[in-house]
């Protein structure tokens, strides 16, 4: 490598002749110094001026001391450059020996060619391609010239093109060629020897060949179809054994001639695809179909198309009637298939344009049609296409150039896959009912003239019009205002369902309430029978109200369900226990069988589903009896209701689940207060639900109704206080109520109820109602009844919220509400009240409060 002080050849050359420059000059210097000394040592008139020639001659001595000082440091400077050159040339024939050596290690044959493609390089294993031929490679030869001589000498067999070229040498040899350009522009070329790869690559390509041919020939043994290939020599090649079954040959090494010489030979001149029919001498028929070989040759395929043949047959018989029947309709009838070619077409369609019994096949509609036409038609065509039904009324000149007008009707035939594959096409001729209609327009147009005429004699009127046409603007105006709160309604019929079912309720839990504190009452007989008439009254309006609320409540989609795992028992017993006593008094036996298993669903939405079930039953039983059990499934739990009662005709037994469909009760039973809502309850509930309902009936005999539910896994739950939890009604005894309802009449018949069991009640309308009676923070209180809807956008929540934040205890609260919401249920949860829905049933009542004073009336 060169030093810092490394000078080019030009820098060099450059001080050369400055130094020859120095060197002239001072020799110049020189001159003129011993010319002035000589001239000052003889020169006698000079003498004036001796000292001025002496200072000159020194300030010249000067001058050639600076510039002899500057020609030696020139000549430092030339000897380092001259050094470094040495030492770079020296490095220089080291680096280019190493390059040789490089190449010449190189395992391919090297060359390196110049801007102008001239060799510059090469090693001796691409000199070693040229032994023998008697052609000597020097440095300078073209690449134009290595090509010539390669082809001169024969050197190159066999070449292929591409981003690597490779070449086959005529000693065998292949080699593939790699070039790559240089920053100079100039191109290096190696040679790599891959004979022993092309050799593997050669192996393997012909035993894939062999293992395809392997493949090829069982691929072909299983196709259902005859399959032939004959060479371009006429030899047969090959052949699967569905040819020979088909051709009635003998199998062996190659099929026999005679009957299979026939079918061999092509079906007509092989340079496209053909095909044929032919009809063996056993009665089957055979399609042949002629596919030509790229290399010449040709292959025949064979297809039994007996069965096909047949049908189609059958298809040309079934098509004659039809067409017997087409022709006879006095309307143009046709199909065009999704290449909008005719398929078919009636004699009336074949007439109307013109053409012969069944010319119109085959062509295009637009052939037929013009394309002036045809580009009217084309767009309802399209939607046809698109899978749409069609009508529309266009005006087209028949064979006698007159203008009708045509009513086209275009239907389209879908396939499985709902895809259009052709267009059914009917055309009808309603020129003359489009006269009539111009007719009774012109007949309109002369009314309204009339009419403008008699509006002339009218004027006296015209106010009168005027109001009624203000009126009806402002009706249309209320009109469009009691659209828009509809719409408004619609949009919050949740809360809408909810006031409802609060609003409704209220009176009617008042009412059950008095009459539930009357019947605690000791009266006399005639008063206790009234009583239970209103109860039971109350009853069916509570029934009835309940079923409408709750229908409306499944459409509005606002009921969600509370899955829970829990033990079926309790339920199934409770409910047992209800309707034990009402199949009692009806005459009828109620079998129950219980279980323990653990299910998975909302308790209170499928004791609703049980409940109608039961109630149907005793409903439509007039004698007999009813069971009530379970069947255990692999993963699931089926509830059924079996009656011995009228039964449900078989065409009945899905319209039983929708609204307001029943079926006549048995003759001689009570009259029935029913909507027909309940099993429309039960659909809905078991859908929310997702249980499968189902039911099976004889009619005459009975019906089984059902319900699945899936099993579940209890969680653990802490041991109750089996002493803590007995309820007995010495609890209510002196018991310290507090009760909130904004309803009056509740806050009455609460009153009246819970004092006839022994309670201290205070009522209140609100909150400040309450505080106006009672001291809030420090009264004795053991229980609170609140009602969640109060007045002013308040709520019970709150309400206890407030009473418990000026309290130290944690009193028991029992919330009354109307609203069935999911929402409402799991903040009441959430919060641990007891939530009771009203309308609220005396002795449900009661035992709830046992419940909740059981552990917190401190006596």
């Amino acid at each position: 490598m060169a030093g810092a002080d490394t000078l080019s050849e030009d820098e060099v050359r450059s001080l050369r002749a400055q130094v020859e420059a120095l060197e002239r000059d001072n020799q110049k210097l020189r001159k003129i110094n011993r010319a002035l000394i000589e001239r000052v040592e003889s020169g006698g008139g000079h003498r004036a001026d001796p000292y001025a020639a002496f200072e000159h001659s020194v300030v010249l001595a000067e001058q050639v001391r600076e510039r002899t000082e500057a020609l030696n440091s020139a000549l430092s400077q030339l000897k380092r450059s001259n050094r470094a050159l040495t030492q770079a040339n020296e490095q220089a024939e080291m680096s280019q020996q190493r390059l040789f050596d490089a190449i010449e290690s190189i395992s391919d044959a090297f060359v390196l060619f110049d801007s102008g493609r001239r060799i510059l390089l090469f090693n001796s294993r691409f000199r070693a391609f040229w032994n023998g031929t008697g052609v000597s490679i020097e440095p300078g030869t073209t690449i134009q010239d290595l090509t010539r001589l390669a082809r001169e000498q024969g050197l190159v067999v066999e070449e292929s093109g591409g981003d690597s070229p490779v070449m086959k040498l005529a000693s065998g040899r292949w080699i593939q060629i790699s070039e790559r350009g240089t920053r100079d522009g100039g191109l290096v070329v190696l040679y790599t020897d891959i004979t022993e790869l092309k050799a593997f690559e050669e192996a393997r390509r012909e035993r894939a060949l062999a293992q395809k041919s392997r493949l090829l020939q069982g691929l072909v043994d299983q196709l259902s179809q005859g399959v032939a290939l004959v060479t371009a020599d006429g030899e047969l090649e090959v052949w699967n054994r569905r040819f020979i079954e088909l051709g009635g040959v003998d199998p062996g090494p190659a099929p026999a001639t005679g009957h299979a010489d026939r079918l061999l030979a092509p079906v007509g001149p092989i340079d496209t695809v053909q095909a044929r029919e032919t009809k063996l001498p056993d009665g089957r028929v055979l399609e042949i179909r002629t596919h030509p070989m790229p290399t010449g040759g040709y292959v025949n395929t064979y297809t039994d198309i007996t069965e096909r043949h047949r049908y189609a047959e059958t298809l040309r018989e079934s098509e004659q009637w039809i067409r017997l029947i087409t022709d006879h309709v006095p309307a143009l009838i046709g199909y065009v298939g999704e290449d909008l070619r005719y398929q078919f077409t009636n004699k009336v369609y074949d007439e109307w344009y013109g053409w012969p019994r069944g010319g119109l096949n085959g062509r295009l509609i637009n052939e037929v049609q013009g394309e002036a036409q045809f580009q009217k038609i084309k767009p309802y065509m399209d939607r046809a296409l698109a899978g749409e039904s069609v009508t529309f009324e266009i005006d087209e000149k028949n064979l006698h150039g007159e203008l009708r007008c045509m009513l086209k009707s275009y239907v389209p035939n879908l396939d499985s896959n709902g895809h259009a594959v052709g267009i059914f096409v009917m055309i009808r001729d309603i020129t003359e009912r489009r006269r009539t209609a111009h007719a009774l327009e012109q007949a309109y147009q002369h009314l309204e003239q009339r009419v403008r005429e008699r509006t002339a004699e009218l004027t006296a009127l015209n106010d009168q019009l005027r109001q009624e046409i203000q009126e009806r603007a402002a009706i249309e105006a209320r009109l469009r205002e009691a659209k828009k709160e509809a719409e408004q309604a619609n949009l919050s019929k949740t809360k809408f369902l909810a006031a409802v079912s609060h609003d409704l309720l209220q009176p009617l839990n008042a009412a059950r309430l008095f009459t539930g504190a009357l019947q605690e009452q000791s009266v006399a007989e005639p008063v206790s029978r009234l009583v239970a008439s209103v109860s039971n009254s109350l009853a069916d309006v509570e029934s009835l109200l309940s079923t409408l609320v709750d229908i409306s409540k499944l459409d509005a989609g606002v009921i969600r369900p509370d899955i829970n795992a829990f033990c079926v028992r309790a339920l199934l017993e409770n409910i047992a226990n209800e309707y034990r006593q009402v199949a009692s008094n009806q005459g009828l036996e109620l079998h129950f069988v219980s279980s323990g298993a653990v299910i998975e669903s909302d308790s209170q939405l499928l004791a609703r589903i049980l409940r109608n079930f039961l109630s149907n039953a005793l409903r439509y039983t007039e004698h007999g009896r009813i069971l009530f059990g379970c069947r255990r499934r692999r993963h699931s739990l089926v509830i059924e209701v079996w009656d011995t009662g009228i039964g449900i005709p078989e065409e009945k037994l899905t319209e039983i689940f929708l609204e307001f469909r029943r079926i006549a009760p048995p003759s001689g039973a009570p009259h029935d207060k029913g909507l027909g809502l309940g099993l429309a309850i039960v659909d809905k509930i078991s859908r929310i639900l997702g249980h499968q309902v189902a039911v099976t009936s004889v009619e005459g005999r009975g019906s089984v109704f059902s319900v699945e539910v899936p099993l579940g896994k209890l969680r653990l739950m802490p041991q109750a206080d089996t002493q803590a939890a007995a309820v007995t009604e010495s609890w209510l005894l002196g018991a310290r109520l507090w009760v909130v309802d904004n309803d009056r009449a509740i806050c009455e018949g609460m009153a009246t109820l819970l004092r006839g069991w022994g309670c201290e009640v205070v009522t209140a309308l609100s909150l400040a109602d309450l505080e106006r009676q009672q001291n809030v923070a420090r009264g004795a209180v053991d229980l609170l009844i609140v009602d969640y809807h109060l007045d002013d956008d308040e709520n019970g929540v709150d309400l206890v919220a407030a009473i418990r934040a000026q309290r130290r205890d944690r009193l028991p609260v029992l919330m009354v509400t109307a609203n069935y919401s999911h929402e409402l249920k799991q903040q009441i949860r959430d919060l641990g009240y007891l939530l009771m829905h009203k309308p609220v049933k005396p002795m449900k009542l009661k035992t709830t409060l046992n419940h909740l004073l059981n552990g917190n009336v401190k006596r």
